[in-house]
């Protein structure tokens, strides 16, 4: 068995990513502060200045990901002055212009979203996740994802007309259509780009709840074991920790001491108790919640 490497990194991000070798990172999964946001953590940026934070932060990290590697950017605009502010839509065109591919956008769907009461919106339960990558070729292992396909297949594929037999263009000219019988026999599909999970309401040790089961599902998704998982905004480590958990090597960056010097603690931690763990399959069993820390 090969040995899985997680390499931790204090600082800040934009000059410690200059230490990682060029094409050498298979997954970058990370969420930055979101602008006016964390301030009493990271300082919040401002929605105006955001773009010119970020973009020297991305052209390193356009660097250190493989031709075949994917980026997974967990963000979402803030309000002002009753208005959603434009700072993510302007990031994704400057990011295209630096020379990413903007491939696809995942919605993270808050199942537990905090109820609350606004004058002119109801209250945040997503957010988005875009997926970047260096050209539309990329590692991508759709089968590590499937879904059961439900009971509704029982009742709706017993008895099938003619038309369910053959594909049945939309009558709208959409140019979109479905053949129904395609979906006999199978007991999983391919999941839609929306991810239902909840946050984690019980962390005390982080400003910004951070599920494991997201970095989870991305790296089942666009990695395989032995692989390198980075997160340049490491938190309080959920992806290292999830990354290490997986049999992928994993690199992160933190610039609060006392994040840094948790995230250290716990993964000395995590490979005393991993030597005695039996292998678990995380494309099939769920992470416990008492494991979830960042």
């Amino acid at each position: 068995m090969k040995e899985i490497k997680t390499e931790l990194f204090f600082g800040d991000c934009t000059k410690e990513l200059k230490k990682l070798p060029d094409n050498s990172i298979d997954l970058i999964v990370t969420s930055p502060p979101y602008a006016d946001q964390r301030k009493s953590t990271y300082g919040g940026i401002h929605p105006n200045k955001y773009v010119n934070w970020f973009m020297p932060i991305s052209k390193e990290l356009l660097r250190v990901l493989k031709p075949t590697g994917t980026f997974i950017l967990n963000i979402k605009e803030k309000v002002v002055d009753g208005e959603r502010s434009t700072y993510v839509m302007e990031l994704v065109l400057e990011m295209r212009k630096q020379g990413w591919f903007w491939t696809e956008e995942f919605i993270w769907h808050k199942k537990n979203s905090f109820p609350g009461k606004w004058s002119n919106r109801f209250r945040d339960s997503w957010e988005r996740l875009l997926q970047f990558n260096k050209a539309k070729q990329f590692n991508m292992y759709q089968d590590a994802v499937k879904v059961p396909i439900g009971d509704w297949a029982k009742s709706r594929l017993k008895n099938l007309s003619t038309t369910d037999k053959k594909r049945d263009n939309a009558k709208n000219g959409s140019g979109f259509g479905k053949n129904v019988s395609n979906w006999l026999g199978k007991d999983t599909v391919y999941p839609t780009n929306v991810l239902h999970l909840a946050t984690e309401c019980n962390n005390k040790n982080h400003s910004a709840a951070f599920p494991e089961e997201l970095p989870e599902w991305f790296i089942n998704l666009f990695t395989t074991e032995y692989d390198t998982v980075l997160d340049p905004f490491a938190g309080s480590g959920t992806t290292l920790f999830v990354a290490k958990r997986m049999a992928r090597n994993s690199v992160g960056i933190e610039i609060v001491p006392e994040y840094y010097d948790m995230i250290k603690e716990k993964l000395e931690i995590e490979s005393q108790y991993i030597l005695f763990e039996e292998r678990a399959d995380y494309g099939k069993n769920k992470l416990t919640k008492s494991n979830s820390i960042r």
